[in-house]
C-alpha cells in the first residue's frame, strides 16, 4: 500500500500474505487494469497481488508473530494456487476479487496455519475456519460506490474462468504496517 489514509488505516496491522508472480499475477494485473479503467484509478485498491492467509493486530508482539509464521512456514511445501473465478464480496464490503481455489495444499496450510494459532492469544483480524475462508485477491475496494453503481459493476465483473491459472508459490511473506509506512519480511516455504 502507498496511499497515507490507507496505511493509516493498517498501522499496527500484520498480514501473512502468498504472493503470485506468474500466470495468476498476470490475470490479476488484467482484471485491476479493467475495473480501474471501468471505475477510475483512484478508486482504492491494492498496489500489488496478494493472497491474505491470516490478519493480526499485534504491533507489541510483532517478533512473536514473526517467530510464529517461520516455525509455520519450515513446515510447508510450496503451495499451488489456480485462479477460478472473477468474483465479489458483496455489500457492505463491495470487494472485486479474483477467487483462487481451494486446492488441497492450500487448505492444509490454512488449516496447519489455524492449529499452530490455537495455543497463542495473537489479535487475529477477520479470523474464519478454513471452511468459512475464500481464498482470493482483492481487485478494488468498492466500499465507497454507491449501492446500485456497485451492483452493476458487480454483475458485470462476475465470470468463471474457462482457461484458470495456476502456479506454485515457494516464500510466504509477513508484512507490517508502523510508523506510516510498510514493511516485509520474506519467508521461504519447505523443510
Amino acid at each position: 500500500m502507498d496511499d497515507p489514509a490507507q496505511l493509516a488505516s493498517l498501522e499496527g496491522q500484520q498480514y501473512l500474505v502468498l504472493r503470485p508472480t506468474i500466470a495468476v499475477a498476470s490475470l490479476y494485473r488484467e482484471v485491476q487494469d479493467a475495473a480501474l479503467a471501468r471505475l477510475g484509478g483512484d478508486i482504492p485498491h491494492p498496489r500489488t497481488e496478494h493472497v491474505t492467509l491470516r490478519a493480526f493486530s499485534e504491533p507489541d508482539r510483532r517478533t512473536e508473530v514473526g517467530a510464529l509464521v517461520r516455525d509455520w512456514a519450515a513446515r510447508q511445501h510450496p503451495i499451488e494456487v489456480t485462479a477460478e473465478a472473477v468474483d465479489v464480496f458483496p455489500a457492505p464490503w463491495q470487494i472485486l476479487i479474483v477467487r483462487i481455489a481451494r486446492s488441497a495444499a492450500l487448505v492444509s496450510a490454512y488449516a496447519d496455519l489455524s492449529a499452530a494459532l490455537e495455543s497463542t492469544d495473537f489479535r487475529r483480524l477477520d479470523e474464519r475456519g478454513v471452511e468459512d475462508w475464500t481464498f482470493h485477491l482483492s481487485v478494488v475496494y468498492g466500499r465507497t460506490l454507491d449501492p446500485a453503481a456497485w451492483q452493476e459493476f458487480a454483475d458485470a465483473s462476475r465470470t468463471e474462468l474457462s482457461l484458470q491459472p495456476a502456479e506454485t508459490i515457494a516464500e510466504a511473506e509477513l508484512v507490517w504496517y508502523e510508523d506510516g509506512e510498510e514493511h516485509a519480511e520474506v519467508i521461504p516455504l519447505g523443510p
